[in-house]
């Protein structure tokens, strides 16, 4: 299963700012001047509002950054956008795609770099001080927004361009630009009138709330409950992981226990690894039960309001249930196709579950454990089967992968399909958030021109999100002046010994280059104007999956996999088995992301009045028949993808859709000339699915790079999975 990003959405993330609020460039227009227009009144004084300073085209300044200033700021910058807003709609110019959209597009500038730190304090380094800031201004945030869209005046404008004979005489890309511009409005309530758009705000508001509880509430259970280890419950366990988890035990004020994190990180290997079960098991039901306590943390209550009040919203526009509206202008355009493609393949999900079950259980009682498989268990005995039947160890392959060595063969990767160089800034170049971050310029390395800047944060630290995301501080744009993008990734490994390196897994690695194609998708973009460097949610995550693949090209198993201690290469008799056991476990990854994928479809289509949540998930997976020995991928209390923001809601089938996409594209690069390094294929990878961005819709996009559209059969393949009529 390709599915990677982690990425608990946060409230704000949530909020569809129409306007370029969350875009975080600073350019004002040319009929602007520095102290007459309320944005540069705006971001006198506050650091956080304030232009960027500094070299390429300006940094924030994230060694300024100040909690105390947050809330003056977001308040100044609503207030300075909401007169930006008013200018617009109430100009007596006749409406144009100029002093309209575009207008649209430049204002909300100090707004949103406040959000840029916004988003750093809400994913790299949250506080409860943090939090409580979060808490109080997410209804307030909501409110803003639908100033935005229910300014009547505004809409007038927005559609008469959209309706206009100008519109027709526009580019492609100005095309698309007023048509997402109008869509959006459309979609989030500007063709209400009287109650019902009263309503709509007030349910935008109610849920902006229930996102920010329900994400602090599972960052909470994370912090909250560590699993500390004596030396004698270290059986089994690598030394790598062993020397980190003390290391989290030491940075807890624990000197000579041993700390398992209430993360996904923490989690696998230990579950992977360990030989006690018992601990096997606390450690599991730590980590499957968090938002689902019983005390203040609980969300099975916030799960059950939000769906009412999601269902209760669309139903104002018109629509039968939330996924209807969620999927209308995106790839599957309904829910049943979205189903269908979920319902083809879950079958042979569980049929290769049932023999994955079958061969740890086998090995189980040959050791004479005297147990049935349970779901702690079944990381643990899919080791074992895959050693006995691949002799392949994980444990093995982790010494050949070095964190510093694959951001290197990323940059290799990046070079030879993107034109891209990566160069280390000195520290204190640009100003970072913490130590740990570190910061490359992006140039092209055929030219020398500079496209941007490439953040790392690599470290999981207290107050830090679990997971892996991607983000972007500054994306691309041409329309008033290029601004060049400010691209980040962020992990959570656990740092080592002082001087050792970082030794990760093959399925972290694999996450790696995943959120590094998120990197690459900002860094290539060509696109004119803020919107466009959007995207279609079960689009985006193609990109990132199908830049997985190059972890397993020969250029870079020979050149940067190489022992930790010895530097030698990893073996060609290793390399085997890793390729040949490529396609193991497939029926435990698939079923736990399938399984949360169809709730969430479940959860959005249903009438969900008076719904019981834990009743509601024990009965789905009942109904799908959900095998005992394995969790969804997010039970519901944790959910953060669908209930801490709506970026992902009636949506996480998208790792799937972009996963035919991904299977597709990836037999293209294995049938051309030369294989996944092929020039060719490499140059429409970046002019059609990579530069764009959301400036061509994805199906045309897609059929431009591979000459038609994708098919289901090349995902079976890719899953070793039966294909009808092979």
């Amino acid at each position: 299963m390709n599915m990677r990003t982690e990425l608990e959405e946060s409230a704000v993330m949530a909020l569809i700012f129409i306007c370029a609020a969350c875009a975080p460039q600073s350019m004002r227009s040319p009929m602007q001047t520095p102290m007459q227009t309320p944005a540069a009144a705006a971001a006198e004084g506050n650091v956080l509002l304030a232009e960027w300073e500094g070299p390429y085209g300006g940094v924030p300044a994230f060694d300024r950054m100040d909690l105390a200033t947050l809330e003056p700021a977001l308040e100044a910058g609503m207030a300075a956008n909401l007169a930006e807003i008013d200018a617009i709609a109430a100009s007596p110019e006749p409406p144009t795609f100029e002093n309209t959209i575009l207008a649209l597009e430049r204002s909300g500038r100090p707004l949103g770099r406040a959000f840029t730190y916004w988003g750093i304090w809400s994913g790299n380094l949250s506080t409860p001080e943090f939090r409580e800031i979060q808490q109080r201004m997410a209804p307030k945030l909501a409110e803003f927004q639908s100033e935005i869209v229910q300014n009547a005046a505004l809409f007038a404008r927005i559609k008469a361009v959209y309706e206009g004979d100008e519109a027709k005489s526009l580019g492609a890309a100005e095309q698309r630009l007023v048509w997402l511009v109008y869509d959006g409005f459309a979609r989030d309530g500007a063709t209400l009138e009287g109650e019902a758009k009263e309503r709509y705000a007030a349910i935008d508001q109610r849920l902006a709330e229930l996102y920010t509880r329900f994400g602090n509430n599972v960052l909470a259970d994370e912090e909250g409950y560590v699993t500390y280890l004596s030396g004698d419950q270290l059986g089994g366990l690598p030394d790598s992981f062993v020397q980190a988890a003390a290391a989290a035990a030491a940075e807890r004020g624990r000197d000579g226990e041993y700390a398992i994190t209430n993360t996904r990180s923490s989690m696998d290997p230990f579950l992977t690894f360990s030989t006690e079960r018992d601990l096997r098991e606390k450690v599991w039901r730590t980590y499957y039960s968090r938002g689902d306590n019983g005390d203040e943390h609980d969300n099975k209550a916030l799960i059950a309001e939000i769906l009412a009040l999601r269902d209760e919203r669309v139903a104002l526009l018109g629509y039968d249930n939330y996924a209807r509206w969620r999927l209308e202008n995106r790839m599957a355009k309904t829910p049943e196709r979205a189903l269908e493609l979920m319902e083809t393949v879950w079958p042979a999900a569980l049929a290769r579950v049932a023999e994955e079950v079958a061969d740890m259980q086998a090995i189980a009682d040959a050791e004479g454990a005297g147990i049935a498989i349970a779901p702690w268990d079944y990381r643990y005995y899919a080791e074992k089967v895959r050693q006995a039947r691949y002799d392949l160890d994980s444990n093995e392959v982790k010494q050949y992968l070095q964190l510093d060595k694959l951001r290197e063969a990323m940059f290799f990767v990046a070079g030879r399909l993107f034109d891209f160089e990566f160069t280390p800034l000195a520290a204190g170049t640009v100003p970072v958030f913490h130590e740990d971050v570190k910061v490359w310029e992006v140039t092209r390395g055929s030219t020398g021109e500079h496209v941007g800047l490439w953040y790392l944060d690599p470290y999981a630290r207290p107050g830090k999100g679990s997971g892996a995301w991607a983000t972007s501080y500054r994306t691309h744009e041409t329309f008033d002046g290029e601004k060049t993008v400010l691209s980040a990734n962020n992990s959570n490994f656990i740092e080592g010994a002082p001087g050792e390196p970082v030794l990760i897994s093959w399925d972290d690695a694999t996450t790696l280059f995943h959120e590094f194609g998120h990197a690459l998708h900002s860094l290539s973009s060509n696109v004119a104007y803020p919107t466009l460097n959007g995207g279609v949610r079960d689009y985006t995550e193609f990109q990132s999956q199908l830049l997985e693949r190059w972890l397993l090209t020969d250029e870079v198993i020979n050149g940067y996999l190489v022992h930790h201690e010895t530097g030698e290469p990893i073996p060609a008799e290793l390399v085997a088995k890793i390729k040949k056991a490529s396609k193991f476990n497939q029926g435990f990854a698939t079923t736990e992301y399938l399984a949360s994928a169809l709730m969430d479809m479940r959860y959005h289509t249903i009438d969900p009045a008076g719904l019981d949540v834990a009743a509601f998930e024990r009965a789905t997976l009942a109904e799908l028949g959900m095998p005992d020995e394995i969790p969804m991928r997010h039970r519901s209390p944790h959910f953060g993808h669908i209930f801490s923001g709506e970026g992902y809601s009636a949506g996480y089938y998208g790792y799937m859709w972009a996963d035919v996409l991904t299977a597709d594209a990836a037999e293209a690069f294995e049938e051309a000339p030369g294989g996944y390094y092929d020039e060719a294929l490499a140059g429409k990878l970046v002019d059609h699915l990579f530069a764009p961005r959301n400036s061509v819709d994805p199906a045309d996009a897609y059929r431009a790079f591979r000459g038609r559209d994708a098919r289901m059969e090349a995902l079976m393949r890719d899953r070793g999975f039966p294909v009808p009529g092979e």
